[in-house]
């Protein structure tokens, strides 16, 4: 079997695309991507090359760039190029240089793709890259996701050289006579990627210089591995998540029960921000008491009763909103206020729901305000003549940490008309000399 047969039984395998299919390149001009595309043209594939420089080799970028354009020209296929100023990019984002080459590439290559109206982009990451990718997820830590390692397919990225070996690309550019150029940023071991392949993966060949392929074969069980996982976390995840609104739940005892319980929280909760050096933390809110949080960069764990509360950060909204006399209707973040007015005599029954306030319009004062509550906020419960702090109030109507910090206050003249939603204030009461009443009905979203 040759390099080019495998080349064509691995796209079949892996269904990566239909040979009528036309294709981008990204080709560097290096071994690897000069292969590829002298294997597509063997392989009668329509393609575009497609080139980037990042101009940070000075004149061996240049030289990567006119190589390319006269490979394209002796393939007789077009040629795309572009030039990226890839260190005031990496300097204006604040990230490494490989990231804002990454960046860069592969938003232009995507951009590319569909002016010239391709199906997909192939990338030469070949056998050797897949096992470098595998060992540096293990060393980061990233879990079972990261030891499926190079994917043959990923959106509309195409890898058809992951069952190649280096040696094997090296000795079909040889026997084919193929040029190419060498980049000599890949000799430094100074990035990552390039240590492990110069440094670490040599000393493991010492040991068994089967490695590659070994990894490479156990990287293919592990892709299926991951399939099973991901189907046994999903029923899990079913059994465990009850979404309300924008904020989900877990049964506290259930996920104690839960075996493995720290591999499925982990997955679970890295969903929401949770990192690693976390997961101990949110894992110590099961045996806390009501009230205990753990905070990320995008969620809040809160432990409420026999449940933990996962809900979004939200960014502050404005601490008032001004009700005048004529208005009707007021939005909020999560809700909406509909205000109206209403002859006494038009009502038989007085609405008793939570979510509508009957108030007695003489005894408003305008500008009404809309606010959220506030320690120390105290009102007159419907039906009782003791004033009761808000605070108390909650813990009397058993109200989880996220609840409270959504309540709304309705507010006249300083004094506290309506607890949105859940109580008015009974200074505010219908009464028999009522003649208008002013009906807030609040509709949560």
């Amino acid at each position: 079997m040759d390099l080019l047969t495998d080349f064509k039984a691995f796209i079949d395998k892996e269904k990566l695309f239909s040979a009528d299919q036309p294709l981008l390149l990204a080709v560097s001009g290096g071994v690897d991507s000069v292969v590829m595309a002298c294997l597509c043209k063997a392989a009668g594939l329509h393609f575009v090359i497609a080139h980037c420089n990042f101009q940070l080799r000075a004149e061996e970028s240049t030289r990567d760039e006119t190589f390319v354009s006269s490979l394209a020209e002796r393939l007789q296929v077009p040629f795309c190029h572009t030039r990226f100023d890839t260190a005031s990019y990496a300097e204006l984002n604040r990230v490494s240089i490989q990231v804002a080459a990454r960046e860069l590439r592969y938003k232009w290559l995507e951009e590319t793709r569909a002016a010239q109206s391709c199906s997909c982009i192939l990338t030469a990451h070949h056998m050797q890259d897949n096992v470098e990718t595998v060992l540096m997820n293990l060393v980061k830590g990233t879990g079972i996701s990261g030891l499926h390692g190079i994917l043959p397919a990923q959106g509309k990225l195409r890898r058809p050289l992951l069952f190649a070996q280096k040696d094997q690309l090296l000795a079909y550019a040889q026997q084919h006579a193929i040029a190419y150029v060498e980049d000599s940023s890949n000799v430094t071991v100074k990035y990552t990627r390039n240590f492990f392949r110069h440094k670490v993966i040599p000393v493991m060949q010492e040991a068994n210089p089967g490695i590659v392929p070994n990894i490479a074969a156990s990287i293919d069980r592990f892709r299926e591995a991951e399939i099973l996982y991901q189907q046994a976390l999903e029923k899990h995840v079913r059994r465990l998540l009850v979404q309300k609104g924008n904020m989900y739940m877990i049964s506290v005892l259930k996920l104690q029960k839960t075996t493995p319980m720290q591999t499925v929280a982990w997955e679970i909760f890295r969903q929401y921000g949770c990192t690693a050096a976390q997961l101990p933390q949110v894992l110590e809110l099961l045996d806390s008491s009501s009230g205990r949080m753990v905070e990320t960069t995008t969620h809040r764990f809160i432990r409420d009763r026999q449940w933990l509360l996962i809900t979004p950060l939200v960014e502050e909204e404005s601490p008032v909103i001004v009700i005048e006399k004529d208005r009707s209707v007021v939005p909020t973040a999560n809700g909406v206020l509909r205000i109206r007015t209403v002859l006494r005599k038009e009502y038989t029954t007085i609405p008793t729901a939570a979510t509508i306030a009957c108030l007695d319009k003489a005894a408003l004062q305008y500008p009404l305000l809309l606010r959220r509550w506030k320690q120390g906020d105290y009102f007159y419960p419907l039906g009782m003549r003791k004033k009761k702090k808000l605070s108390r109030f909650f813990i009397d109507q058993k109200l989880s940490v996220p609840q409270k910090e959504n309540v709304w206050v309705l507010e006249s003249a300083k004094r506290i008309v309506w607890i949105v939603g859940l109580r008015i204030d009974d200074r505010y009461k219908i009464t028999p000399q009522t003649n208008e009443l002013l009906t807030i009905e609040w509709e949560a979203l």
